[in-house]
């Protein structure tokens, strides 16, 4: 997936390309809204900076949000990679959990203290991105670059004499998703699915309870209690039946994997959203679903979870679908798939060369962010435009009568569906379907 290197989990630091050296944190910094941060550093030396979030599921949505819209810093676009996966020192993993946070609340202060004074005092405990002083409330916050240098602050603060009769504190992390934006947010990042969604939400990592992105997700997404009943079974599947032939049968939710034992004749469906899954469900027991003119054995696979990154890469667009636009002619379709493959199974393969694009889709979720990620890189690559796809799978259900005829190919239905590449801004995702 995004960020993950030989099967680790997901890194939460964010590597930012094409710096100008005189850019600062806070310009940056500025434009940073999808959770609390733990460290930002510039190299300005190699016109790059380090973006560290708390929690990977709040730089998978920086992440998402970056691939479908520019990152402009004076004037400038920046590229938007991922940075190693490390983990977060447990002095400050300890410290986050009681509420520490990169911004420095300083209160009941008399008028002599300014910006520049609280600068020059507290620049000691490390660099400083950004003072606000509200002189008629007698408060300022104090952002620094990293917390590991608020800790530091506030720890001595708190022993300083000069500083008994002032409060000392933690404030919000002004990155910190905005609880109060979530329609809006919601939009953005397109947190509703196709289909049926039950339980859209918004969340604040640093209100209250302290709940933040990953406490968020396993609410909705059944990561906590063993997970929920989200995978069906199928059984009594052809022989001569393919990964391409059942995900042409199944309709109703977005998938987030598949696996296919064609020796046993067996498979394992993964919905992304439990609700879908139930649905599916019951709509196969009534109704029937058929592959190569037999119906198929349906019921249920173990209580499983998506993990925290992968349910906020969906709400952010992500599927297992890729689409690549803007291919020539001579477009070596057996090269797409040998250079995909490599970051896991491929259902299919969908070239349609008279609409100059073409759709890579995976048996999982997972895998297709790897590859997108990935790929956006890869020199051969670079020309084309790379973005989501829809997955069919989470296209309204087929009835009886429908799939007792002769089912359409999933090139036919790319015919039916098919809507211009993404342009520029990123309007793309929801029309595009294979």
């Amino acid at each position: 997936m995004g960020g993950a290197q030989g099967g680790q989990e997901l890194s939460r630091t964010i590597y930012l390309g094409n710096v100008r050296k005189d850019a600062s944190a806070t310009e940056i910094l500025n434009q940073v809204k999808t959770g609390a941060v733990e460290s930002f550093k510039i190299l300005p030396e190699k016109t790059c900076a380090f973006l560290s979030f708390l929690e990977p599921a709040s730089a998978q949505l920086f992440y998402q949000e970056f691939l479908s819209k520019r990152l402009t810093v004076q004037d400038v676009d920046l590229k938007v990679g991922w940075g190693k996966p490390n983990p977060i020192p447990s002095n400050i993993q300890l410290a986050a959990q009681s509420g520490a946070t990169r911004n420095v609340y300083l209160g009941q202060f008399d008028d002599s203290v300014t910006e520049e004074s609280l600068r020059q005092e507290l620049s000691k405990f490390g660099e400083i991105e950004q003072i606000k002083v509200i002189q008629e409330k007698q408060i300022a916050f104090v952002h620094f670059t990293s917390i590991s240098a608020a800790i530091k602050c506030v720890s001595a603060l708190k022993q300083d004499p000069t500083w008994a009769s002032r409060r000392v504190n933690y404030g919000k992390d002004r990155c910190a998703y905005n609880g109060k934006a979530a329609g809006g947010d919601q939009q953005q990042y397109n947190f509703n699915f196709q289909h049926p969604f039950r339980g859209t939400f918004g969340f604040d990592p640093f209100n209250g309870g302290g709940m933040n992105p990953t406490s968020m997700i396993p609410q909705a997404y059944g990561a906590n209690n063993g997970g929920q009943l989200r995978t069906i079974y199928l059984g009594n599947i052809p022989a001569e039946a393919t990964c391409e032939d059942l995900c042409n049968a199944i309709r109703g939710g977005i998938l987030f994997q598949i696996r296919y034992l064609s020796d046993k004749h067996i498979a394992f469906v993964t919905f992304v959203d439990a609700q879908s899954a139930m649905n599916v469900y019951n709509f196969a027991n009534v109704n029937g679903l058929m592959v190569k003119g037999k119906r198929l054995r349906v019921g249920w696979g173990k209580p499983t979870s998506v993990p925290a990154s992968v349910a906020v890469a969906v709400q952010g667009g992500a599927s297992r679908n890729i689409y690549i636009g803007g291919i020539e002619n001579n477009f070596d379709e057996e090269k797409l798939r040998q250079d995909f493959a490599e970051y896991g199974e491929i259902e299919l393969i969908n070239a349609l060369k008279e609409k100059n694009c073409a759709f890579v889709n995976f048996t999982s979720v997972t895998n297709a962010m790897k590859a997108l990620s990935a790929m956006k890189q890869h020199p051969d690559y670079r020309k084309y435009k790379i973005n989501y796809g829809k997955d069919r799978c989470g296209n309204p259900p087929k009835r009886m009568s429908q799939q007792q005829s002769r089912p359409e190919s999933a090139s036919q239905q790319q015919q039916h569906h098919t809507s211009p590449p993404p342009d520029d801004d990123g309007n793309y995702g929801a029309s595009f379907t294979d």
